[in-house]
């Protein structure tokens, strides 16, 4: 009967897990040996190494902090060693703005020229000249000047505005060679023609 089949499956299924059941009873569990673990340092002796490294780090940090700040500073000072206003007698007139470089020897004054315009005029110590240059006039002048008599900047700033008006219709013929000047007044006039006083 067909009822039979399902008892007689059911039955050998059963058995089949008995056995099963049995052969994993006998077989002991297996044994798991335990890793080796990381050698035990005192609370103490860690405490001390992380303070120890984190001190480290720190003066790093603060020994670079100040190695790049000092060489920010001197860089910044190597380039102008003075950069200041001077002022006429008493506060009168106009100031001057002047910046003195020691690498370069020079000394730049920004001066005006007329109403509503400045001019630049750079005194080149290595070089023994003076050059000045308007922002209203599309040319640069220069002269030779004595180590030993220098003229003072409303001397020269008067010469050279004196020569700038002379030229308005002249036909000058421009400095071919500009070896002979110094880098700032080569940079200053690098765009327009230089002419001697």
């Amino acid at each position: 009967p067909p009822g039979l089949g399902l008892a007689k499956g059911a039955g050998a299924r059963d058995e089949m897990d008995d056995s099963s059941k049995e052969a994993l009873m006998e077989e002991a569990p297996p044994r798991y040996s335990e890793s080796p673990g990381r050698p035990c340092i005192p609370h103490e002796l860690r405490s001390l190494l992380l303070l120890a490294v984190l001190v480290l780090v720190a003066l790093v940090v603060v020994n670079v902090t100040f190695l790049l700040l000092g060489l920010h500073l001197s860089e910044s000072h190597a380039e102008t060693v003075l950069r200041m206003t001077i002022h006429g007698l008493d506060g009168e007139g106009t100031p001057q703005q002047l910046a003195v470089s020691k690498k370069e020897r020079t000394g730049t004054f920004a001066v005006r020229d007329g109403p509503n315009a400045s001019a630049t005029v750079v005194y080149e110590y290595s070089e023994l000249l003076v050059g000045y240059r308007s922002w209203r006039h599309r040319a640069c002048y220069i002269a030779r000047v004595d180590k030993d008599n220098i003229p003072g900047l409303d001397a020269v700033t008067e010469t050279f505005q004196r020569r700038q008006d002379e030229d308005a219709g002249d036909k000058a013929v421009p400095l071919a060679d500009r070896s002979i000047l110094g880098t700032t007044i080569n940079i200053l006039c690098s765009a327009v023609p230089v002419f001697w006083v």
